[in-house]
């Protein structure tokens, strides 16, 4: 029997960038994406996902190519439904993917690979004691990295640079200072970062760089063997 993997995204990902990576082993057939808000207008989300008294702000991109602020605790509660139902239909992975700062989710039956479970000590493993730049999308999620990153010998450097909106030269130039202010990996922590990004700033800093979405499609496809 063929393995089979659902992709789930919280908002709008370019899961098409991860697709050579996980078809090297499996057919795209055998692979589905479904995204919680990716097709929702932004009335749609802000009715049922809205922060509430209480709860945490999530930043996510929707469908308008902009970002929004929703509940944590209510996308983490709907990821849990989701993925339930995923169970249900017999996948053999879910992978999620988003650096988002979720948690509680559990599956009973498939392999549930989190990003924010697992590329933390990943990196820290890979770099060894070296100083890791880490560079974000946008500021909203800066306030999460330290936690996230705990698992680093040396506390790492931040900039900003954004996959879908900063162009190349903002991205070289987050990567540059990073490596002035002593980072010698650089980590591209946002899952809209692919292959592309991580070519350019390896040919432009020749200093070694890191994307999430790379680390876990390369995770994934193992386990659908």
């Amino acid at each position: 029997m063929k393995a089979t993997l659902a992709i789930l995204t919280i908002g709008v990902v370019p899961v098409s960038e991860v697709l050579p990576l996980l078809t090297e082993h499996v057919s795209e057939q055998q692979i589905t994406h479904f995204s919680l808000l990716g097709k929702l207008s932004r009335e749609e989300v802000m009715e049922d996902y809205a922060v509430g008294e209480g709860e945490d702000p999530l930043a996510t991109l929707l469908s308008d190519g902009k970002l929004a602020h929703v509940s944590r605790q209510k996308i983490e509660r709907a990821l849990q439904g989701v993925i339930e139902v995923l169970d249900n239909q017999d996948y053999d992975v879910i992978l999620l993917m988003s650096t988002a700062p979720v948690k509680g989710l559990s599956a009973r039956n498939a392999i549930l690979l989190e990003p924010m479970r697992i590329i933390p000590p990943l990196v820290a493993s890979i770099v060894d004691g070296h100083q890791v730049g880490v560079i974000v999308p946008v500021e909203e999620l800066l306030d999460n990295q330290t936690v996230k990153w705990a698992a680093l010998e040396h506390t790492p450097l931040y900039a900003l640079a954004n996959p879908f909106w900063d162009s190349e030269a903002k991205l070289i130039a987050a990567g540059q200072e990073l490596i002035d202010r002593g980072a010698d990996v650089l980590m591209l922590d946002c899952l809209g970062f692919h292959q592309r990004h991580r070519d350019l700033l390896q040919k432009a800093l020749d200093v070694p760089v890191l994307p999430s979405n790379v680390l876990m499609a390369r995770l994934a496809s193992e386990l659908l063997v």
